[in-house]
């Protein structure tokens, strides 16, 4: 999955929402379980994601809803294994952008 989102230093919940195509609902449950989302707070109580947060949030994303593990099972693996995980979704990442290239050249011929 490839997500849009402008260059910003901090992007707010509905943002974060629609890039996801989820609910802000589950954006927020996924900051209470996992640790590694720490997006700021302001005085009202607004949430603001950093691009570090939008990172986690798409590996976590990554996990749960395309390879379909449950929360329990990402967590465990977002622990043990982080490195890995990360390699191995940085390369996914990086193919899916060379095929929507690919794809968009072969649309223009």
């Amino acid at each position: 999955m490839h997500i849009e989102l402008p260059e910003k230093r901090y992007y707010g919940i509905g943002e974060v929402a629609r890039a996801f195509d989820v609910n802000t609902s589950l954006i927020r449950f996924w900051e209470k379980e996992f640790d590694v989302l720490q997006p700021k707070k302001n005085a009202k109580g607004n949430r603001k994601f950093t691009p570090e947060d939008i990172k986690n949030l798409h590996l976590i994303y990554h996990l749960v809803k395309e390879r379909g593990f449950t929360l329990e099972g990402a967590k465990i693996h977002l622990k043990e294994e982080r490195k890995k995980t990360l390699n191995n979704f940085e390369i996914i990442q990086k193919l899916e952008k060379v095929k929507a290239e690919l794809i968009k050249i072969k649309n223009q011929l």
